[in-house]
């Protein structure tokens, strides 16, 4: 299977195929709404403002796994972040990216791009720290550890990145612009 194989879910109870998007990069990104990571937001925005054009796509999945930091509905998501963040991208349904009634794009994303750790600094020792007590095992996984994990596809439909929570937005947006 490939990337344009999966559909998602969007709020009002239809169905996008990520086929739509064939030929564009991609950020697929899980997000929150009362997460220490809620202010990304800013610049994927920013990102997305000045990429678009270019042929960037951000696919905002709200989620609710982590701390329940999501607890609203999707209007309500989605009420948030074009009030607070101005957010013109689209966002999906609120869905679950880990367990058994995970989204099966974000199966496919994990089999495609594995956890590769937090990297360096203090943020990712944090989150390191914060995560080893939930989850002995997080490092042997490819689950997705927390809200604002980032995967980016090129534009053939290969998933060519993860991008933790902790990663630097700079970083990403570099990346981001070489696929472009």
């Amino acid at each position: 299977m490939s990337i344009y194989d999966y559909t998602l879910p969007t709020p009002d109870g239809e169905s996008v195929g990520l086929n739509t998007f064939a030929g564009n990069v991609l950020v697929i990104v899980n997000t929150a709404t009362g997460c220490g990571f809620t202010p990304q937001y800013k610049e994927l925005e920013a990102m997305y403002e000045d990429l678009h054009d270019k042929g960037l796509e951000i696919i905002d999945i709200p989620c609710n796994q982590f701390a329940g930091q999501t607890p609203g509905t999707d209007e309500e998501i989605h009420e948030f972040c074009t009030l607070h963040y101005n957010t013109k991208f689209p966002q999906y349904k609120k869905s679950d990216v880990n367990g058994e009634n995970e989204l099966p794009l974000y199966t496919y994303l994990k089999s495609q791009q594995g956890f590769k750790g937090f990297g360096k600094g203090v943020r990712a020792m944090a989150m390191a720290a914060m995560l080893g007590k939930i989850d002995k095992n997080y490092k042997n996984n490819p689950d997705i550890k927390w809200n604002f994990t980032k995967f980016v596809v090129d534009r053939e439909g290969n998933v060519a990145a993860r991008f933790e929570p902790v990663a630097d937005m700079g970083e990403l947006r570099t990346f981001v612009e070489a696929l472009l």
